[in-house]
């Protein structure tokens, strides 16, 4: 098995966290659904969803690579990663929570819906570097092959992304009117994702070599 026991338990809820907190992806989900319709919603949900396997193969090869060449390197990129991290957890700490699910101006098509997702998720460069600075924080590397726990692990991102996007987009209508008479529900969302972010963050930095 790629990951233990522990690790695919710490490591989903921990994805879960993060993607269910208010961002532009799920925030657009929310959008598409409200103004289009719940399966435009959930066609959009799986688009950006599936988007994060570019990112996962980016951060496998990247990753093995930079073990082969040096795991110095690869000791100064998960230092590195985890800073990152902790600069996005005091940035969701620091917010003010604002969730507007803003309907999106998209075409009705659901396959144009679709590629839009995947397209945005797949070039954005901040999911990207967030990628690269969040899945090696749970690599073991004495359970298996780095290269196999980074791909299991951006998998199972993967597939939590997609339940969650598409019951986003199923319920989108409930969920707008949910957090539109709770406004102070983004800050909570934000200061668990912040919370996450700043955990992990800090795990790496106060980990003995």
């Amino acid at each position: 098995m790629p990951l233990s026991v522990d690790q695919f338990w710490a490591f989903l809820l921990t994805a879960l966290a993060v993607t269910a907190s208010p961002g532009p992806d799920n925030l657009m989900v929310l959008g598409v659904g409200m103004s289009k319709g719940r399966r435009y919603g959930m066609m959009f949900g799986l688009g950006c969803a599936l988007g994060c396997i570019s990112h996962t193969v980016l951060a496998v090869l990247g990753v093995s690579a930079l073990i082969m060449a040096s795991p110095t390197a690869f000791t100064i990129l998960k230092i590195a990663g985890g800073l990152y991290l902790l600069w996005l957890g005091i940035q969701a700490l620091r917010s003010s929570g604002q969730v507007r699910a803003v309907a999106a101006d998209v075409q009705p098509s659901m396959r144009e819906l679709f590629l839009k997702g995947l397209v945005a998720n797949a070039i954005n460069p901040k999911v990207i570097m967030f990628f690269l600075a969040f899945l090696p924080q749970f690599v073991q590397p004495q359970q298996a092959s780095v290269s196999l726990q980074m791909a299991a692990l951006g998998l199972l991102f993967t597939l939590q992304a997609v339940l969650l996007f598409v019951a986003l987009g199923f319920f989108a209508g409930s969920v707008g009117q949910w957090l539109n008479r709770r406004p102070r529900a983004g800050i909570w969302l934000d200061r668990l994702a912040g919370g996450v972010f700043v955990a992990l963050g800090l795990r790496l930095l106060i980990a003995k070599p």
